[in-house]
């Protein structure tokens, strides 16, 4: 029965007039904040006898809903991830993580429609390979490496996480790479991180 009940509360929610109190300032959209949501959620549960539970291992994070009445349940996992922000000790960096997960977690769940941060950035194009006159200005060995950081550098951006796009840029030390690397990114990307470039 926990399937049928969570479909039945995923109408429920998407029935509910919700604001969305979060903003990403950098990227210029808002997004739901767990307080603008969970509350309702609650609520809906306990109407239909369901509930959940969040609990982070080491490698994965998870969200475990059970039908009260029946005992069934089912599982909503995702990976554990990282947070280096600046100024924060451990604790407080994992804080951050959890935060986040428990948020990413029941907005699947709920299937909570979000800003979708990868689908709105500029592709990560060839742009990069060759210089005017046509010759290769990075090796091919490392313009992987190089649009991959530029795809970090955006999706930490659009995640309103400055800091972590910054860390991300720096990484890349040769000058050719980071005038490569440059080229990849947005202009409001680029701006942002002259912008904490000069905090730094």
């Amino acid at each position: 029965m926990v399937h049928k009940k969570l479909m039945q509360a995923r109408l429920a929610l998407q029935a509910k007039k919700l604001n969305k109190s979060g903003q990403n300032k950098f990227a210029g959209y808002d997004y739901f904040e767990l307080g603008d949501f969970l509350p309702s959620v609650q609520e809906i549960f306990a109407g239909l006898n369901l509930c959940g539970v969040v609990s982070y291992g080491t490698d994965t994070a998870t969200l475990t809903i059970t039908d009260t009445d029946d005992n069934t349940s089912l599982v909503i996992s995702s990976p554990m991830s990282t947070a280096a922000l600046k100024g924060c000790h451990a604790v407080q960096n994992l804080g951050a993580v959890q935060t986040y997960l428990r948020r990413y977690l029941w907005v699947t769940a709920l299937e909570i429609v979000e800003h979708d941060a990868i689908d709105s950035s500029k592709p990560v194009t060839d742009k990069i390979i060759h210089s005017p006159t046509g010759n290769p200005v990075v090796d091919d060995k490392r313009v992987s490496i190089i649009k991959d950081v530029a795809t970090a550098i955006i999706e930490k951006f659009d995640d309103d996480n400055l800091y972590g796009a910054y860390e991300e840029y720096v990484q890349i030390t040769d000058q050719e790479e980071k005038v490569a690397l440059w080229k990849l990114l947005p202009s409001n990307v680029r701006s942002a991180l002259k912008s904490q470039s000069a905090k730094e």
